[in-house]
């Protein structure tokens, strides 16, 4: 089969639970959605590495929440790296795809080519937002980069910030001309979570998943199933002749694995003329005047998808004197 057929399993995240270690997890496929994100760009070797990392990273949390909205993965760093931006938007209605986007923020010119995508972020923090939509509260939750990777981050993250120990295994290759991603995340299903104070084993002595996992029957589960985890070859993540139930069979099939619905995924972008010109609404006259170009409009360009806007400045900011195209009021 080409690498750039399409299967079953692409774009794709797989619930399933491990009934015997009382460990909840997902698998993952970004395959075509991934082509797309990464397709808007010219993204330097390094820097698509961790924009495939952060997406499918991405696409794994936001479907353990009960999300109604997005949720948000934000690493920020004082590297040449300096911004890796994911959304994930749950579906709008029943059997209808989340939707990931993704970007990045990089000063080419301090880019080092002999290290690897992580490296180049420097100090920083990594975040994850959730917003439940007009009415709620937008949760943050932010820890210190440590580790090797984001998988890393997060991984931490969840340890420090929900005490929920968190595993997660990667990988990402561009082959035939296509991009295939794929990857598995476990976690303790809430209740066996124990609590935690005072410093742990991570960087900076930051808490890991192993610490919050505990020494009991709760805690041998856990060691258990990352020792299976950690049989994963690369191509069972992201070939084409392993499906994901397959995979989670061959992995954890004397631990009881029980799957649900699978979600499809695929890339989508919220950027519209409308929000661009709302985002525009609080600037006076002479505010806009500023950012007029010699050709006399406005542009605004979306970093997610590439969309180009151009926009009369005449109907634009609170002192606009001319009604925007299809605005009636």
């Amino acid at each position: 089969m080409s690498l750039g057929a399409r299967i079953a399993w692409d774009d794709t995240v797989l619930p399933f639970q491990l009934d015997r270690s009382d460990i909840r997890g997902r698998v993952a496929r970004l395959d075509h959605t991934l082509g797309r994100i990464l397709g808007q760009h010219a993204y330097p070797h390094a820097i698509e590495a961790l924009v495939a990392e952060a997406a499918l990273l991405t696409a794994l949390i936001g479907q353990t929440i009960k999300l109604r909205w997005r949720l948000s993965l934000q690493v920020r760093g004082d590297g040449p790296a300096r911004l890796i931006a994911t959304d994930y938007f749950a579906p709008t209605s029943e059997g209808a795809p989340a939707r990931v986007r993704a970007y990045a923020s990089f000063d080419a010119d301090r880019l080092r080519d002999d290290s690897p995508g992580f490296d180049q972020i420097g100090r920083g923090y990594f975040a994850i937002l959730i917003d439940q939509g007009a009415g709620s509260t937008p949760y943050q939750g932010i820890t210190p980069i440590a580790g090797t990777s984001l998988a890393d981050c997060a991984q931490g993250y969840f340890a420090q910030s929900e005490q929920l120990p968190t595993r997660f295994a990667l990988h990402f290759d561009r082959a035939g001309g296509s991009w295939r991603s794929g990857g598995v995340m476990l976690q303790h299903m809430p209740k066996a979570s124990p609590h935690v104070t005072g410093g742990g084993s991570g960087d900076g002595g930051l808490l890991s998943a192993g610490d919050v996992a505990g020494s009991g029957p709760e805690g041998e589960n856990w060691r258990r199933a990352n020792l299976l985890l950690d049989t994963v070859e690369p191509d069972e993540l992201i070939g084409p002749d392993l499906h994901s139930t397959g995979l989670l069979i061959r992995l954890f099939h004397e631990e009881a694995p029980r799957v649900f619905d699978a979600q499809a995924v695929q890339f989508g972008c919220t950027c519209s003329e409308a929000k661009v010109r709302n985002s525009l609404s609080i600037y006076s006259a002479r505010d806009i005047s500023t950012m007029v170009t010699p050709e006399g409009t406005v542009t605004a360009d979306c970093q997610f998808c590439g969309a180009h806007y151009v926009l009369d400045p005449a109907t634009l900011g609170f002192e606009a004197t001319q009604e925007a195209p299809g605005d009636g009021s």
